[in-house]
Order: C-alpha cells, then structure tokens, then sequence
C-alpha cells in the first residue's frame, strides 16, 4: 500500500535505522540524502527550516528550539573569542543579557549604538568588529531600521548585518532582500501564531555561512524537536491572513488609543506622525504590524489598574499570538537593563506594550475603552 499524506507526518523519534554498513556511508557520502539522529536533523525541523528559508528568501536555514538559540547561532556563525559586535541599543532585552552575560564571558565583547547613530558607525567599529545586530522594527518602542542603508553602511566598514525579524515578519519585510546577511526570528511568536510553541529560525543569504549555521544547530544542540517544528509549519501555513489582520486591528486600536486623554504617546510605525512612518510604509509593503506600545502615567499604581481591568488584553509577557495580549517591558523583556540605560531607551513605569490579535477589532476597542474610562 503506497501512503502519500498531504501534510507531512510528525517524525516523533530520535533516531533512525540503518540496514547496514554501506548505508550509513552512503549517510556521511552524501549529505542530507538520510538521516541518522534528530540532533543532526529531522525531516520536520528541515520542513521548517526550508520554509522559513523560502519566506525569506535565504540560500540555507537552520531550526533552534528558540528564538533565543535563534540569536546565539547567528553571533556564532560570525564571531569568535576576542571579536568585537555592535548591537543597536534598541533592542531585545534577551539579546543584550546574551551579549552582556554570556558571550563576554567567551572573549566576544559588544557595544551598543543608539538609535540615533545607526548610519554612522565608523566611531564604534574597532579592529575586531565582525557585525551589528538590529530589529526591522524595535522592541518595545517600534523604531524601525533603514535595513537597505544600514546594510550598506555595514558593508563598507566590513561588516555583516544581522537582523531580527521577528516584529515583521517576511510578510511585512525581507531583509536579506534589502542586503543583511543574517536574518532570524522567534518561531515562537508571528511565524508559529498560536504561543503553542516555543522555537527559532536562522536564515544565511550565503550559502557557506548557512553551512556553519548548521554545524553550530549540531555541535551546541539547538536543534528544535519534531513536534514544535510539525506545530510551527501548521502555522505557518496562515501567517499572511494572520499578518494582515493583525496589521489591521492594531492600526485601529493605535487610532484609537491615540485619542485617549489617558495615553501619554502611542508608538506604532503605522501612525502618520510616527517619525520613521514613511520608512516603514516602504519597507513593510502598506502593513505595520501587530505590536504597539503606549505611554500612560508614569505610576505603577495607573499601570496595575490598566492591567488588572484589561480583558481582551491579558498580562502574558509575550507576543504575536492570534490573541491580543499585553507585556511590561520594565519588569519583564528589558528587566535587566540597568536604570540609566532603560531611562534612556524610554523605558520607564508607564510604557505598556501590546500585542494586537486577530479578534473582532469592535471588541478589543470596546475593552480598552472601558479600561481607560477607569483609570
């Protein structure tokens, strides 16, 4: 009996079997052709990889079992002991403490760029720079990056651009398109849609560094399971409907929020006077996405009230689910910066950001209204 599924099944095991001794020469002959361990690959952890590499448009991916080991394999494939990376000040929490706690520890120092000097580097790069890491668009304050620019900027000081995706999406933005050389997600959050699964992604626009990616995924064990990776393909599958809606309803809510006596600012990339909006257009194809962040008053006890009485919006520290949520940058993703520099970010006691789903907008605007009525 021929069996021919449409959808390809979950290889929910850890090991493969051989029939003998030429097989498994044939296996390290030649490459990709079998598969002997999931820590090496998996037929379903290769689905993601191949998709997300098609999304992107890359010559090679890699699967990782977070969006965190997603970084870590990207500053790997680039660097290492005694190499220099630049990373843009705005910018996951969890990519700073990476950088700050652990890579120092390996001889890979860091510093970091504002905003504002994203396009003239040549003060920052030292002898050892090897890359600057940034996001299309910034957690939690949605700047969004100039990536054609900032890749030639980065080119002419001999450097690679390595860029986190995750906020946008390649529905929104390809970066390696606009000529970054790495570009990564968190699975977790737009390309798997669900906050079912917990995995990452790294794209190569080079086919040799896509190689290197893939001895990293192998040797440090960043390999994501068979089933995360059947669950994040399945999501995949309706991330452009998924984009669009969530593009949509945050628009509105950003709209509306903007009208709001008690919202001190609103940052949301789609709003006309938000200062890269132009930028953002272009590079995002008309859709801004999902996330926006907002100010209130600078009280924890104006920030607890709004929390506690949100209901279309509940207190989940994470992001991009097809159910709208909110998260504390503060307390949460940008914890462990220290006051002087969440300070300058803007990260203070009353910024707020929200992941927009793809619920009925009339309801998620009904909620925050009588959220705000109460504050």
């Amino acid at each position: 009996m021929h069996i021919h599924p449409k959808i390809t099944p979950v290889y929910q095991t850890s090991v493969f079997k051989f029939e003998d001794l030429t097989e498994l020469e044939l296996y390290f002959g030649e490459p990709g052709s079998r598969y002997l361990y999931s820590r090496n690959g998996n037929p379903n952890s290769d689905e993601l990889a191949e998709k997300v590499n098609a999304l992107e448009g890359g010559a090679g991916a890699i699967a990782t079992g977070s969006g965190m080991a997603a970084i870590l394999a990207s500053l790997l494939a680039c660097c290492q002991a005694g190499d220099h990376v630049l990373c843009a000040a705005d910018i996951y929490g969890g990519s700073s403490s990476l950088l700050n706690q652990e890579l120092s520890r390996l001889g890979i120092s860091v510093s970091y760029v504002p905003f504002e000097q994203l396009y003239d580097l040549a003060p920052f790069v030292q002898p050892t720079t090897r890359l600057l890491l940034c996001e299309t668009l910034s957690n939690p304050l949605l700047r969004v990056a100039d990536l054609r620019r900032l890749a030639g900027v980065c080119h002419g000081l001999g450097l690679k651009l390595v860029v986190d995706n995750t906020f946008a999406s390649p529905i929104l933005t390809r970066p390696l398109a606009l000529g970054a050389d790495l570009v990564l997600h968190s699975v977790t959050k737009y390309l798997s849609g669900h906050s079912d699964v917990t995995a990452g992604a790294v794209v190569a626009a080079d086919a040799a560094v896509a190689a290197r990616l893939k001895q990293i995924g192998v040797l440090f064990g960043l390999t994501l399971s068979p089933m995360e990776s059947w669950l994040a393909v399945r999501g995949l599958k309706t991330l452009r409907l998924r984009m669009r809606e969530h593009s949509h309803n945050a628009l509105a809510v950003a709209e509306f929020l903007q009208r709001q006596p008690a919202v001190r600012a609103v940052y949301y990339p789609g709003l006309p006077d938000h200062p890269q909006h132009e930028l953002a257009r272009e590079q995002g194809a008309g859709l801004f996405g999902g996330m926006l962040s907002i100010l209130l008053a600078d009280d924890v006890n104006v920030v607890n009230r709004f929390i506690r009485a949100c209901q279309g919006f509940p207190f989940a520290p994470s992001l991009a689910g097809v159910d709208s949520s909110l998260s504390y940058p503060l307390g949460t993703s940008h914890r462990s910066l220290t006051p002087e520099q969440q300070q300058e970010l803007g990260i203070t006691v009353g910024l707020v950001r929200l992941s927009v789903g793809i619920e009925p907008v009339e309801a998620l605007l009904a909620d925050l209204e009588q959220v705000l009525k109460g504050l």
